[in-house]
């Protein structure tokens, strides 16, 4: 005689389903597949306590349940990129404000020459020396720091980085070189540029006062491996049509070899123009 009985059980998320056949020609239980419901003409249900099935000496590990995974079951696993940002802490000329430096060493000049002068503080005999070379150095620096124009910040992500030499075009790598340093004299970064491209006081153009502002540049890559030197403007009299109206014109200057794009920026008044270069390892 053989009496079976099917249970199920959920154990560490997943379904477990088995069926239980005893046999009384037995001494173990039998563990098989799930299969379709057994009709029986009898109306009393059938109850079975397993754990009369064993013996006290008997090995209850024969019980084995055949685990049944759902797909929903399966954890997803997703990558996520996560791109790092070259840190800015090396020493370069770039980043030295010869303004500050001529102001401050003539300031210095200036003002220990006439105290030595006037037998305030010692090397009376250096005096003259001092007020002669101190004065115009204290003048070269003030014109300097009026005329001074500071570097935009620049973010840089490490793949860009490693791209940047072999697929960033020259004329992509003096733009960025020219406006993280300190220039003197420009009313702005990328003046004669934006002069050309936005034609200033022109037929078609846009009025001087409202050109656009480069505020820092990022270094990127592109889905598609490309390297991307990413210029954010300024412009709060200026739409976004009318960057996108001198895409071409973004193009053909900071040409050849590269292809430009006009964005919205992420903050108001803000637009980003992508300059991709073309070239590719």
């Amino acid at each position: 005689m053989a009496l079976t009985s099917s249970s199920a059980a959920a154990v560490g998320g997943g379904r477990w389903t088995h069926q239980l056949v005893y046999c009384s020609n037995c001494t173990h239980l039998s563990n098989f597949p799930l299969s379709p419901p057994i009709t029986t003409t009898s109306t009393k249900p059938l109850i079975i306590n397993t754990s009369t099935l064993f013996s006290p000496l008997e090995d209850k590990s024969r019980l084995r349940l055949r685990p049944i995974c759902k797909a929903a079951d399966t954890p997803t696993q997703s990558t996520i990129s996560d791109k790092s940002i070259v840190s800015d802490d090396e020493f370069s000329l770039a980043k030295v404000s010869f303004g500050v430096i001529g102001l401050g060493v003539g300031v210095s000049l200036l003002s220990y020459g006439f105290g030595a002068y006037f037998n305030i503080l010692p090397g009376s005999e250096w005096s003259a020396i001092m007020l002669t070379y101190g004065f115009p150095l204290a003048i070269i620096g003030m014109a300097l720091k009026y005329a001074e124009l500071k570097p935009v910040p620049c973010l840089t992500y490490t793949d860009a980085q490693q791209l940047r030499e072999k697929c960033a075009t020259p004329i992509l790598k003096q733009v960025r070189n020219d406006v993280i340093r300190y220039r003197y004299g420009d009313e702005q970064h990328l003046d004669e540029a934006l002069k050309r491209i936005f034609q200033y006081g022109q037929g078609g153009g846009i009025p001087r006062r409202s050109a656009p502002v480069l505020q820092k540049i990022r270094e990127e890559v592109t889905d598609d491996g490309k390297y991307c030197l990413v210029l954010i403007f300024e412009a709060k009299a200026l739409q976004l049509s009318d960057f996108e109206q001198r895409q071409a014109k973004f193009a053909s200057f900071f040409g050849p070899g590269i292809t430009a794009e006009v964005v919205k920026g992420e903050e108001k008044d803000l637009y980003e123009v992508r300059l991709i270069s073309n070239t590719i390892l």
